[in-house]
């Protein structure tokens, strides 16, 4: 347990690599669900991906907007990764290399707490005297998650066709995105449209600056639930700013395959990759296929190989 919050522990498991001969870099993983279900247990298989290669692994609980309105979740990220600094020599982790990996709502829970988002005053039920424990981290990995609350409606009305879509967490019928009944606007407990500032405030693009850590952002065309266009929106600001960004465009994916363990089974889907890094020209290239090792290598590119 790394905290108890709204009643209940928060809990993360550690996924350590054996026979280590120094510390780990460590990647901590965000599930999915839109704010609304799953747990730490909603994952790919971490001991695979990629502890078994020298990462330590971790994936946390965040409280869920039935218990708790946004900024809630961000703090318990927050909190998670102080336990886990304050930890690291306990699990052999080092504390001066960590990661987050994030899908759909764990990305956007992810790219905040990255970007170093502050939504308030930061007072919160994790007051455990660590408050100076650093929360920054040194690369984000993110896949098909919300960027922007304020243009998903209208880019969702420019379509998007499903194609492999099999666990695509999706409106209710004939919900908007600016409904109440969203699941973005039971996070920030308001209705996005009568609440713009609320709904500003929660969206990673709102807090996108220079000297962000290294990001990969992944998304496929044919996603139903968060339209791609959230990845291209945030791609383009973070390449404004001058950041190291890579676009990962996945031609007839759907949401929700980061957590499936064979989404790179199967014939190799074609992929339009966007790179840009401050002072040098964008890059966008055909492929290579999207899989675990592509995720696995960008870490290891910017965590350093573990020992």
């Amino acid at each position: 347990m790394y905290a108890h919050a709204s009643g209940r522990p928060l809990h993360v498991d550690l996924y350590l690599p054996r026979d280590r001969t120094a510390p780990s870099p460590l990647v901590v993983w965000l599930h999915s669900g839109g704010w609304r279900v799953g747990n730490r247990k909603r994952a790919p298989d971490l001991s695979r991906h990629f502890a078994a290669h020298g990462f330590a692994m971790a994936s946390i609980d965040y409280r869920l907007s039935r218990e708790a309105v946004f900024p809630a979740q961000l703090h318990d990220v927050r909190a998670a990764l102080r336990w886990l600094r304050i930890n690291a020599e306990r699990f052999g982790i080092d504390a001066r290399r960590v990661g987050l990996w994030g899908a759909s709502a764990g990305g956007h829970l992810a790219a905040l707490a990255a970007f170093g988002a502050r939504v308030d005053d930061e007072v919160h039920a994790h007051d455990d005297g660590h408050a100076d424990v650093p929360v920054d981290v040194q690369a984000l990995a993110i896949g098909y998650a919300p960027m922007d609350f304020l243009t998903m409606d209208a880019q969702r009305e420019r379509g998007a066709v499903a194609i492999d879509d099999p666990a695509a967490f999706t409106l209710p019928a004939g919900a908007r995105i600016t409904d109440a009944r969203s699941y973005e606007s039971l996070l920030i407990g308001a209705s996005v449209s009568d609440r713009p500032d609320l709904a500003r405030a929660a969206s990673p693009i709102a807090h996108v600056r220079s000297h962000v850590p290294p990001t990969l952002i992944v998304h496929g065309t044919g996603d139903s639930a968060i339209p791609a266009a959230q990845s291209e929106q945030l791609y383009e600001a973070l390449a404004r700013c001058g950041n190291d960004v890579t676009l990962y465009l996945v031609h007839g994916f759907g949401h929700g395959f980061m957590e499936r363990d064979d989404f790179d089974a199967g014939p190799p889907r074609a992929v339009e990759v966007h790179h840009a890094r401050g002072g040098e020209a964008e890059r966008v290239t055909d492929g290579p296929p999207l899989s675990f090792d592509t995720i696995e290598h960008f870490f290891r590119l910017h965590l350093g190989d573990p020992a």
